[in-house]
């Protein structure tokens, strides 16, 4: 059986199905990268405008899977 491999956004490890607002958010902020945004903590990351739950499930999950996590989580 053929494992499947998340999708992710063109040029970049940040998970694919990120809303638009977030992927300005992510933009806006010059973050292109899992490794970058795990330099956040939690809060900050959630206080980007246009950043909600489901971004932040979806890049929790995206940086588990490569052994990350925001700079706050142990």
């Amino acid at each position: 059986m053929m494992e499947t491999k998340p999708a992710r956004l063109p040029g970049s490890d940040l998970p694919a199905g990120l809303s638009k607002p977030a992927q300005r958010a992510l933009a806006n902020a010059g973050l292109t990268g899992l490794a970058q945004v795990a330099k956040l903590s939690a809060g900050e990351f959630q206080a980007l405008h246009g950043i909600g739950p489901k971004a932040v499930g979806l890049i929790r999950e995206a940086m588990a899977v490569k052994g990350l996590r925001f700079k706050n989580e142990a």
